[in-house]
């Protein structure tokens, strides 16, 4: 599948296509933008339905980038993002401390941020470092 047009909750939508930086970047986030190319197209609201739902709903369009990873690399990274956001006000450094020698291997600078304030990319090198 190269590229996916959907409707979701458009609180979800934001989640999804939310940079690095905003209170919304998350998990989500992360692994969605790990392998596509997001955009937030536009809000539809609930009027546009039948019968119209109590939420505004937002259209996203996802397209495929060049990242390869096979399933169980995709599952383990699943695992870490979750882990390095599972206390979101500590430092990437307080949630990673039970894998073994990870300050060895990533810059201090790195390691005192906050998970929402990691790019995709960083992710992706930790994650290929760890």
């Amino acid at each position: 599948m190269e590229q996916v047009l959907c409707v979701v909750q458009d609180e979800v939508a934001r989640r999804i296509a939310s940079p690095h930086g905003s209170k919304q970047y998350g998990i989500l986030s992360v692994l969605l933008q790990a392998f596509y190319e997001i955009t937030y197209v536009f809000q539809m609201p609930p009027h546009v339905f039948t019968p119209p739902p109590k939420i505004n709903s937002a259209v996203l369009h996802l397209k495929r980038n060049n990242r390869q990873m096979p399933l169980e690399q995709r599952e383990k990274l699943k695992a870490f993002v979750k882990l390095a956001f599972s206390s979101r006000r500590k430092q990437i450094k307080n949630n990673l401390k039970n894998i073994p020698n990870y300050q060895d291997m990533i810059q201090d600078h790195i390691l005192t941020q906050r998970a929402e304030a990691l790019s995709v990319d960083t992710f992706l090198n930790i994650y290929s470092i760890i």
